[in-house]
């Protein structure tokens, strides 16, 4: 990869032309070894929203005590809402408070 220090900033014409990829694999194999500052002008890009855009996600297991479940699928329970979903919104809760705790 290049050693060059520019700014993604600074007003810089492309040098090359962005090769058309077979697959994601393929893309991602490129980028690792080339500098998007010869193929993108970035002092065009312009921010952009993506509502429906998923997180990636990983499958866990997870040994809880068998109170400690039962009390979590009565709270969603009276949320009406999956006791996984449930599960993963206080873990997004702790998480911001810690870090919050930590900064603050």
């Amino acid at each position: 990869m290049s050693e060059r220090k520019r700014s993604p900033k600074s007003r810089h014409k492309p040098e090359k032309v962005v090769p058309r990829f077979k697959s994601e694999e393929e893309e991602r194999e490129f980028w690792s070894s080339h500098d998007s500052l010869d193929y993108v002008d970035w002092s065009k890009a312009k921010s952009v929203t993506l509502p429906r855009l998923k997180p990636s996600t990983a499958t866990i297991s997870l040994r809880l005590p068998e109170s400690l479940l039962d009390e979590l699928k009565v709270l969603a329970n009276q949320r009406d809402v999956p006791y996984q979903s449930l599960l993963k919104i206080f873990l997004a809760e702790r998480i911001e408070y810690e870090r919050r705790r930590k900064t603050g």
